[in-house]
């Protein structure tokens, strides 16, 4: 669409959220190529059967053969997994939301995980969209700790049942309307077991 989100949702309580997020977080058309970046080929293949093939070959994702619901990327620091993302969001010509954990804290009450819910929404409006989390165990490390804020475990709540509502809606007939998650972190034995489930 040539309209925006923002423009489609003016009068919305939450335009000021909705402005934010498409500010800071949205780019049209990332211009990353994967023939550009050296190496890390298994990652390559994989992401393109994550994301890729399901835009191209949408007929052989039915039934028992699903897209995947998101990829996680796990690696040290400066080994190219924001690169990686930027570059399938391109080679697909998605939107790409980069989600830094930051852009979705907030002071007020309920309005961290009502970003989670405008964004997957905004994705869905763009879509096809690509949404990376970068450094994502910082906002989705395993609940139950001793440590763990209420607040922090409404996002992740939100979060997962946002997953979950996009590989049910990525099933259906218009491949033109799916949305893929991809994740970034250096610590993956810190995330919690339900979204790493969620992240092939």
């Amino acid at each position: 669409s040539s309209s925006s989100y923002a423009d489609a949702m003016e009068g919305s309580p939450d335009i000021e959220l909705i402005r934010q997020i498409e500010s800071t977080m949205l780019t049209r058309k990332p211009n990353v190529r994967l023939a550009e970046i050296a190496g890390l080929n298994d990652a390559k293949s994989v992401l393109e059967e994550a994301v890729l093939y399901p835009q191209l070959m949408p007929h052989y994702y039915t039934g028992i053969r699903r897209p995947w619901k998101g990829v996680l990327l796990f690696g040290p620091p400066g080994t190219g997994k924001t690169m990686l993302a930027k570059a399938i969001a391109s080679e697909c010509e998605t939107a790409f939301f980069n989600v830094a954990s930051s852009a979705l804290t907030s002071k007020w009450r309920g309005e961290s995980e009502k970003m989670v819910s405008i964004l997957f929404d905004m994705a869905r409006f763009y879509a096809p969209s690509t949404i990376f989390f970068d450094e994502i165990d910082s906002i989705a490390s395993t609940r139950g700790a001793s440590t763990e804020h209420e607040a922090s475990r409404r996002v992740k709540s939100e979060l997962l049942t946002q997953m979950d509502g996009i590989s049910t809606s990525n099933n259906g007939s218009d491949s033109n309307a799916s949305v893929v998650v991809l994740a970034a972190t250096n610590l993956p034995w810190d995330l919690d077991d339900a979204l790493r489930r969620r992240l092939e």
